[in-house]
């Protein structure tokens, strides 16, 4: 192999693409290969440095080598990397006990797991065997994972490798503001998208649904924000008809929101189920459900998870825990989020060509289109965006049913002037449409 770095990285891109499935896709147009992080920043294996504003979707949540979270995993590595769910370890049992002491609710018991689809395959798995029922609801323009499961349950055709694969999952309207589904307009609207949860019930499913799973912010969705009084409305409806409500913090989890440690507290309504994965670890492969106590004694106790409570991982989490409470990441990411929003809202004023902004703490969208009258989708100028910023230096993300929504998510340690060399890059980028 020859040294030089720009042959180095095209090596890397190169066995990716021969030795990898064709659906471990890249971005960019020149894909990117990452050689090293720290704190807010990576460099690629040219040398370039980037500022990282969607944070490895919205994982790295405390920055990239935080020395408390390495020095941690370090720790753990020298006593015992591996010990399978057979056994018990003091780590997962701390972070079992930290989860019931934090989360809202009477949440009291865990199941760890390795990934966000492994978590809401054990909620919806608790919430049947609790229930004695088997239709889930779920959201259009909502992202569950990529099992045969999670797929059924997400409201996007482009991640629906196959159709029909696990029956019971029924998909109600999302509250989607900017898109309503019933071409209204909020707060005039009623919550016509919550309130038709009561008709979808009745008419979509045998009327004895198993529960509700939704996301506070549908972050693959393009990070649609409902509005505040969304979830009181739609889970009292869920109660009625006797199901139960599976928070999936996936992504809003652990300060992303601002303020609060999860998404949902905004919302002021208590989930019987949650479930976390990338951010709770800064990085380290975790998923996590936590429930009830009646509701975890329905799973039988033959479930296992081979790499669930690893060891390794749970130290990860309860340092990266420790660090957002200890450094007030929370607070964090609202003081900066909404300095972040009011940057997007002025590029909003500047270029037409963005249609809505959207998103809470440390977790904002832009959505683009062709003209703002008819709301018609422009994927490409997100795609413009994409290699305009990456020329200067910063890394974003993308989202949407449409794939037209630029998502910001970089990690809670950012700072006012990380924002403005972002929004710089994203004002420097839009003028080239």
């Amino acid at each position: 192999m020859n040294d030089k770095p720009e042959d180095i990285q095209q090596d890397t891109v190169s066995k990716h693409k021969e030795y990898l499935f064709p659906a471990v896709t890249m971005y960019y147009q020149e894909p990117v290969a990452l050689d090293h992080g720290q704190g807010m920043h990576v460099w690629d294996e040219k040398g370039n440095k980037y500022l990282d504003c969607f944070g490895g979707v919205l994982t790295t949540s405390v920055g990239h080598v935080h020395p408390h979270v390495t020095e941690a995993i370090i720790d753990q590595i020298k006593k015992i990397s591996h010990t399978s769910t057979l056994y018990a370890n003091r780590p997962q049992v701390e972070l079992a006990q930290k989860l019931a002491e934090i989360t809202p609710a009477k949440l009291e018991k865990t199941f760890f797991s390795n990934s966000g689809t492994e978590a809401d395959e054990t909620a919806t798995l608790a919430a049947k065997l609790y229930t004695g029922r088997h239709e889930i609801i779920t959201l259009r323009h909502s992202y569950s994972g990529r099992s045969a499961a999670a797929m059924s349950a997400s409201g996007h055709a482009s991640w629906k490798l196959l159709s029909g694969q696990v029956p019971g999952y029924v998909l109600a309207p999302a509250p989607y503001c900017y898109r309503c589904p019933f071409k209204l307009t909020y707060p005039e609207c009623d919550l016509a998208c919550a309130k038709d949860m009561k008709e979808l019930i009745e008419t979509s499913t045998s009327g004895k649904i198993a529960g509700f799973m939704a996301e506070p912010i549908m972050g693959v969705g393009g990070f649609i924000t409902p509005p505040k009084e969304y979830f009181k409305e739609a889970v009292a409806i869920i109660r009625q008809y006797g199901g139960v409500f599976i928070c999936d913090e996936v992504q809003t989890g652990w300060g992303r929101t601002g303020d609060k440690m999860f998404g949902i507290e905004h919302w002021d309504v208590e989930p019987d189920i949650m479930t976390f994965a990338k951010g709770m670890a800064n990085g380290a492969p975790i998923g996590a459900t936590i429930a009830r106590k009646e509701i975890a004694d329905a799973v039988p106790t033959m479930s296992f998870s081979t790499f669930g409570g690893n060891p390794v991982t749970m130290r990860a989490a309860l340092a990266t825990i420790e660090v957002i409470e200890r450094e007030n990441l929370a607070q964090n990411a609202r003081v900066v989020g909404n300095y972040l929003r009011e940057s997007l809202m002025g590029l909003q004023e500047r270029y037409d060509s963005i249609g809505d902004v959207r998103g809470m703490g440390l977790m904002q969208g832009m959505e683009f289109v062709k003209d703002r009258r008819t709301k018609e989708p422009h994927p490409q100028a997100v795609l413009k965006v994409f290699e305009e910023t990456k020329k200067r230096g910063v890394l974003v993300g993308k989202g949407g049913l449409y794939g037209n929504v630029i998502r910001l998510g970089p990690p809670l340690i950012a700072t006012k002037d990380n924002v403005d060399e972002l929004v710089t890059a994203l004002n420097e980028a839009l003028a080239q449409i």
